[in-house]
């Protein structure tokens, strides 16, 4: 349990230990690695610093069960003065001591303290995968930022090509080369990736927005962030869906949390069972009174005590009893199915991702060769342009597959690095994934 929070929720700090991160009230300055972003966000994020503080709440919960085997020990004090006929006696004065053990209830502390850990427990993979999601959210926010950069390149790459376009349009035009209709179709390819360039900025600012919401930091600030490694995913790094589905079963926080509330449903129904049964405390007490000697029945400082022994069992509860322990028992078998529910739905979570990372890989490779494609047109639909032997119109369809290819191929990419952290998320070892794909350190 405690090797799983550690290793999944407790990323290391290092870069940003020198200030406190949740007062930042602006982005750090320089280039932000994906370690560094997501460092960053756990440092400022309510969620899951909500989630943690229900953690410690069920460990001190969990720690104040064991108070059960250890004695009640209480005391008191009292000092008083007695009014009579009109007039003010002394004061009297007493203390009290007294202490109880619980001897024998078969085994019901037990299943109480037992209820406590497992909830515990289940608090604990909660906070896991709480951690886990926003871990992955904010590598689709980085992700989504990288892809609307790179379109962005993209559109100013094509615009400047267009300028290029236009500049020849008019050339051969006053040569008397091409007719008008040339330079008008060229200012349509101009006005069109203009504007192409412009809702790539709108859809950066956008990206940059969501990413620095995540991080909790004003959307209308800048941030910037590395690029990720061009080679990436490839076909040898795919493990057995069987292989994947077993380690799901070992690291999902969702399907630990469901086996620890199964747990604890049991412990609980157990409790309540017993609580029908005898109990068996000891006792004892020890007081002092000091009462003024004309006090009727008194003279002089007082001392007693008693110990004992005592046993108790409920008779009749008005059946609350009876139906406590059999809402206790449906709620076990509920989480029951729950837990089966669970699994059911993690594998096919698990097999799903799995199927969108291989096609992911799959689109990758097309749009990489659709790319390459669609740049070897361009040149030779532009140099055919240059000596007559295309139209205008074959140039600008070459520009708009060109831009429609870098789009693909941006969006392919980074739709790979995703679907590889949905597949670490899907297994529940995200942070294992992070570090195969060399984005953070151990």
């Amino acid at each position: 349990m405690k090797k799983l929070l550690i290793a999944l929720c407790m990323l290391p700090v290092p870069v940003f230990a020198a200030e406190n991160c949740r007062t930042m009230t602006s982005v750090p300055d320089g280039e932000l690695t994906l370690q560094q972003v997501i460092e960053l966000g756990l440092c400022r994020n309510p969620e899951t610093a909500a989630a943690y503080l229900s953690l410690e709440s069920a460990r001190f919960n969990k720690n104040a069960g064991y108070s059960q085997y250890l004695p009640s020990v209480s005391a008191s004090a009292s000092a008083s003065l007695p009014y009579r006929n009109r007039e003010w006696d002394n004061w009297s004065y007493g203390a009290s001591i007294s202490a109880s053990y619980l001897i024998f209830d078969f085994g019901k502390r037990l299943s109480d303290v037992n209820q406590l850990i497992a909830t515990w427990r289940a608090t604990g993979f909660d906070y896991s995968e709480s951690v886990q999601n926003y871990v992955y959210s904010i590598i689709g926010a980085y992700y989504a930022l990288l892809n609307a950069d790179a379109d962005v390149i993209t559109a100013s790459a094509v615009q400047q090509v267009s300028k290029t376009a236009k500049e020849m349009a008019d050339t051969k035009y006053k040569a008397g080369v091409v007719a008008k209709a040339d330079v008008l179709k060229a200012d349509v390819t101009l006005a069109s990736s203009e504007l192409e360039l412009e809702r790539a900025k709108n859809n950066r600012e956008i990206a940059k927005g969501n990413l620095l919401a995540k991080l909790s930091f004003p959307a209308d600030q800048d941030i910037a962030i590395a690029d990720m490694p061009a080679e990436f995913g490839s076909e040898s790094e795919n493990k057995n869906i069987d292989e994947l589905i077993e380690i799901a079963r070992q690291k999902r926080p969702d399907l630990l949390r469901a086996s620890a509330n199964k747990d604890a449903a049991w412990h609980r129904r157990n409790s309540t069972f017993l609580s029908n049964l005898p109990t068996i405390s000891a006792s004892g007490s020890l007081s002092w009174n000091n009462t003024p000697s004309d006090v009727f029945n008194a003279g002089q400082d007082q001392i007693s005590g008693s110990i004992g022994i005592r046993a108790s069992m409920p008779i009749f509860t008005g059946f609350s009893n009876y139906y406590s322990s059999r809402a206790a028992q449906a709620n076990y078998e509920r989480a029951q199915e729950q837990e089966r529910q669970t699994t059911d739905n993690a594998v096919l979570d698990v097999f799903t991702a799995y199927q969108n990372y291989k096609t992911a890989q799959t689109v990758l490779t097309q749009t990489a060769a659709l790319l390459a494609s669609a740049r070897e047109s361009e040149n030779v639909t532009a140099g055919m342009y240059k000596v007559g032997k295309a139209t205008m119109l074959d140039w600008q369809q070459a520009l708009a597959d060109l831009a429609d290819a870098h789009k693909q191929n941006n969006a392919a990419k980074y739709d790979l690095f995703t679907k590889r952290a949905a597949l670490a998320l899907a297994i529940g070892d995200i942070k294992d994934g992070l570090i195969e794909e060399g984005i953070i350190n151990e």
